[in-house]
């Protein structure tokens, strides 16, 4: 008699409870197609390995199949030679957006030939993630007619409802919450058989039922749940925290890791358009922008292996996805005030769109951008122009500008020096944000070489100073210090105040 990790199988290919995916025929047909290679893309969990096995199964081709992963090494050193093979049957290279970019193109370019031949003997079939084919499109253009790309969408509930039934047939049993689970499986093959395995141990059925009638599962959907959360929880906790925090726990940042994790527990199939993200998200797209353009999040995932086996990001397409179905399931039950509290960090809600803004003259430059390179690499929101231009192009500058420093930004950092009070867009500026002195919202900054004369009144509250003969790097480090430490008191007091 099937047991039960036999039909409601936590890993690898489904036997009693396999179904079909909609998309079974396509690949059925492409297999039978001559020389023509196949590209599956799309989220994990949702069957695209298992329908590529059992398709090969069935179409009588797996004797001469040959399975290979991007994931392992060893198979990443055949994967680099079938270029230079013939005669090499059906090859199935499983996560193929793993390889290097020299090998996804040496492996378009060979399979561009072995379309283009009608090979009858070799086929090379791809299974990568979401838009992962796009990439080998944009290398060589021509390779679209040359192959199948067939896209796996999130499985329907009904299929999800079909899964549940064969399993309970194997296993002559019947649970009373069978479709409440396949709703809570959100489209994905693997969670609905780790949630219905959950189920029947609840139940104490072990293996098939040997009653004449089948035996009932009587139990609720957040036990289960909670079980489930409970089993994967020393796990991904963990991983979660540490992708959180990204390289360092920085306090009086604005979370930039911890946010790109919330907008992807957001996400319907695991894969979060970073763009589109942070266009959704204005006042957090200066420091998620910086993790991004400055390939930190690049090397935060390359940093550790349990991180980069889960996660997984595109540069050129900024495509962040979530590689394992049992992760993202455990993040869309975070409550995420409190697990940014778990993690560190004060909060995730932030008042205002920048936490500091620079007013400088221009001749100030050199360190108006370092103090901003310093604090953005803080992972702080900074007003800076040169960071802006594209956004201030054809707009009219002085209506963009004004409501950043009149109160858009948390506080506005000031450089004063000589050249300060002769400019037209610093008297500007200054105009909008002088009411602010008395909000203690603006920090000046003084050059040691120009005394007090028309910005006496700031010297009424606390500013920092510069010296212009000094060393640039070693100032900038101190000034982005007490930066940072007041913007973390701040997001500390702030929270003090939101939990009364």
């Amino acid at each position: 008699m099937p047991r039960l990790d036999e039909v409601f199988k936590k890993s690898g290919v489904p036997t009693h409870t396999f179904v079909p995916p909609a998309e079974y025929n396509r690949v059925a047909v492409a297999l039978k197609t001559p020389g023509r290679g196949i590209i599956i893309e799309g989220p994990s969990g949702i069957g695209k390995t298992s329908c590529v096995k059992r398709t090969i199964d069935d179409v009588g081709l797996a004797d001469s199949c040959l399975f290979l992963s991007a994931r392992k090494d060893s198979d990443a050193e055949l994967i680099a030679e079938l270029p230079l093979m013939r005669k090499i049957g059906v090859v199935v290279v499983d996560d193929f957006h793993r390889l290097h970019s020299l090998e996804k193109n040496k492996l378009t370019d060979f399979i561009k030939v072995l379309a283009d031949e009608e090979d009858q003997e070799s086929k090379v079939i791809l299974i990568g993630i979401n838009q992962a084919g796009q990439t080998l499109v944009e290398y060589a253009p021509d390779l679209l007619h040359r192959v199948e790309t067939i896209r796996f969408g999130r499985t329907n509930v009904e299929r999800i409802q079909e899964l549940v039934l064969l399993g309970e047939r194997a296993l002559n049993c019947s649970i009373s919450i069978a479709d409440e689970i396949a709703e809570e499986a959100e489209g994905s093959f693997a969670m609905a058989q780790v949630l219905c395995h959950e189920a029947c141990l609840q139940g104490h059925l072990l293996e098939t039922s040997s009653e004449s009638l089948p035996q009932n599962i009587t139990i609720s959907l957040p036990r289960i749940r909670e079980s489930v959360l409970a089993e994967l929880y020393p796990r991904f906790f963990p991983l979660s925290r540490d992708f959180a925090t990204g390289n360092k726990l920085r306090r009086e940042g604005r979370a930039p890791y911890l946010n790109l994790l919330r907008w992807l527990s957001q996400t319907q199939e695991g894969v979060l358009d970073t763009k589109e993200a942070m266009a959704a998200n204005p006042e957090l797209k200066g420091s998620v922008g910086q993790v991004i353009e400055k390939g930190y999040l690049s090397n935060l995932i390359n940093s550790t292996n349990q991180i980069s086996s889960l996660f997984h990001f595109d540069p050129e397409t900024r495509l962040l996805t979530i590689e394992d179905p049992k992760l993202l399931y455990f993040i869309r039950h975070l409550i995420w005030s409190k697990f940014a509290a778990q993690v560190g960090y004060f909060s995730i809600d932030f008042k205002s769109r920048y936490d500091f803004a620079l007013s400088f003259a221009g001749e100030d430059r050199d360190l108006a951008e370092t103090i901003a390179e310093a604090l953005t690499s803080r992972e702080i929101s900074v007003f800076y122009d040169k960071h802006e231009q594209h956004r201030i192009l054809a707009n009219d500058v002085e209506e963009y500008l004004a409501p950043i420093y009149r109160s858009e930004s948390r506080f506005v950092i000031s450089l004063l020096s000589c050249n300060y009070p002769k400019k037209i867009w610093t008297k500007f500026e200054s105009d909008n944000f002088k009411h602010r002195f008395g909000e203690n919202s603006v920090v000046p900054i003084w050059y040691m070489d120009t005394a007090p004369s028309t910005f006496d009144e700031s010297r009424k509250y606390g500013g920092l100073s510069f010296d212009p003969e000094g060393d640039l790097s070693t100032q900038v480090e101190a000034i982005a210090g007490a930066l940072a430490q007041k913007m973390e008191d701040e997001r500390a007091a702030d929270a003090r105040k939101a939990n009364g």
